[in-house]
């Protein structure tokens, strides 16, 4: 059974359009895209329809620090201050209160018109008393993420971490044995038990090297290679803190992403989270080998990383760095503002209007490229076939409500510029995940109702 929906506006990639129609499939994908009328289509007088936003970085348990670390008796913080405080909640949590964490978080990312999360989880093993299990661990928290996402209704592409040491050849911390991977082939097994536990509907699995912290370069260099023989996608925390970089240069001789690349990490699959402090010419190194940064500003600015120079990365990727957004600590969900301070931290830096132009653009425009970020760069981050409404691309997809206050007066044209400059998530007002309605009212229930 097919659906035919015809929204007042609909997003075609670089703007926002009248009189398209989108027609649902039964297999929960969309079936075709036109503008010829059909009798039974459904109508949405008042209502445009934007692809679902794709947070590609997400630590979902952090969710459980909201409020949390935010005073400062010694007069300043950081992150690695912040990263105790972390650990601390680490330390409390046991399969219930991860699940009912990561439910909460993403019940608010759905509500706030996120419909697929790359989550970089690396908080595997139960309790001590039970993270030893076998000696490898009991992985038990994996299933969680597994079983909350199922729960909540939302995409999930579980990038799941390797994690097996403390610091440049340190060992793990107490806090930090719950995050263990005792070896790449440990690593590969859990891999292939999660895979036979996936939703296939919904969950696909990717990879992840937590930082050049967290494993050595061999180590790196066999997870990198069995990822890339498999064709999956594959984060890493790169350059997030100076720290970093120096204990990287002092440990290696080098860099976290010279590194990497180094390694054979990076390809169009490599993702880079954060690389806030990535120079120029290991940004053009990083895009010359088709790689994705993926940027969270919320979280990098309440942990006062810096602000990376997006505007040297579009220069050394010909024009338009490809860019994905990310919640990661999860302190505020929402991807309009990850998107809006995605420019505005630029302009702040810069001391200028329009740092994000749409290379394409003659008009110069801003929040398209930003939209377009915020929805198929997430989406080739994680390797998912989302971020467009396209046929053959996933019915994932928010309404918005042209009627809310903070769109009064606004015409189409103007709308993503609104969206993302203007707006909160009040006017996203229902979410679809593979063409069912898995957040807000009604409206488009037997409408979506194609893939249940």
């Amino acid at each position: 059974m097919t659906r035919v929906l015809a929204a007042e506006a609909t997003w075609t990639g670089a703007r926002f359009e009248r009189g398209v129609r989108i027609t649902l499939g039964d297999d929960g994908r969309i079936a075709a895209v036109g503008r010829e009328a059909v009798a039974d289509e459904v109508r949405l007088d008042g209502r445009a329809l934007l692809p679902g936003f794709v947070n590609a970085h997400s630590h979902a348990f952090q969710r459980g620090l909201r409020g949390k670390g935010e005073h400062f008796p010694a007069g300043a913080g950081s992150f690695w201050t912040w990263r105790e405080a972390m650990y601390a909640l680490v330390a409390e949590l046991d399969a219930e209160r991860m699940y009912e964490l990561v439910l909460a978080a993403y019940r608010e990312m759905l509500a706030a018109g996120i419909t697929t999360v790359g989550e970089f989880h690396y908080l595997h093993h139960g309790p001590p008393a039970d993270a030893d299990a076998a000696g490898e661990g009991d992985f038990a928290l994996d299933d969680v993420v597994l079983r909350a996402a199922k729960d909540a209704g939302i995409r999930l592409v579980l990038l799941q971490a390797y994690y097996a040491q403390g610091g440049i050849g340190k060992p793990l911390s107490a806090a930090q044995r719950r995050f263990r991977t005792a070896s790449p082939e440990v690593y590969w097994r859990q891999f292939d038990r999660l895979a036979e536990r996936l939703d296939p509907a919904t969950q696909t699995l990717g990879c992840v090297v937590h930082s050049v912290r967290a494993a050595t370069p061999d180590e790196l260099a066999a997870v990198a290679s069995e990822a890339r023989r498999r064709g999956l996608v594959l984060h890493m925390h790169l350059e997030e803190q100076r720290l970093e970089l120096e204990d990287c240069r002092a440990a290696y001789g080098r860099g976290p992403t010279e590194l990497a690349l180094e390694r054979g990490a990076v390809d169009e699959r490599f993702t880079s989270v954060h690389a806030t402090h990535t120079s120029r010419a290991a940004a053009e190194r990083l895009f010359s080998a088709g790689a994705t940064v993926c940027i969270c500003p919320t979280t990098e600015a309440n942990l006062g990383d810096g602000i990376a120079a997006l505007h040297e990365f579009d220069d050394v990727a010909g024009g338009a760095a490809r860019l994905a957004l990310g919640t990661d600590s999860n302190a505020r969900i929402s991807m309009l503002e990850e998107l809006r301070w995605l420019e505005y931290v630029q302009r702040l830096a810069r001391e200028r209007r329009g740092v994000l132009r749409a290379a394409e653009s003659e008009a110069g425009d801003v929040a398209g490229r930003l939209l377009a970020i915020a929805t198929a760069g997430g989406a080739r981050a994680l390797g998912v076939a989302a971020g467009i409404l396209a046929p053959g691309s996933l019915a994932d997809f928010v309404s918005v409500d042209l009627t809310a206050p903070a769109l009064a007066g606004v015409d189409v044209d103007d709308l993503a510029a609104a969206l993302a400059f203007g707006c909160g998530d009040e006017v996203l007002v229902e979410t679809h995940v593979g063409g069912r309605r898995v957040a807000g009212g009604a409206r488009l229930e037997n409408a979506g109702a194609v893939a249940r």
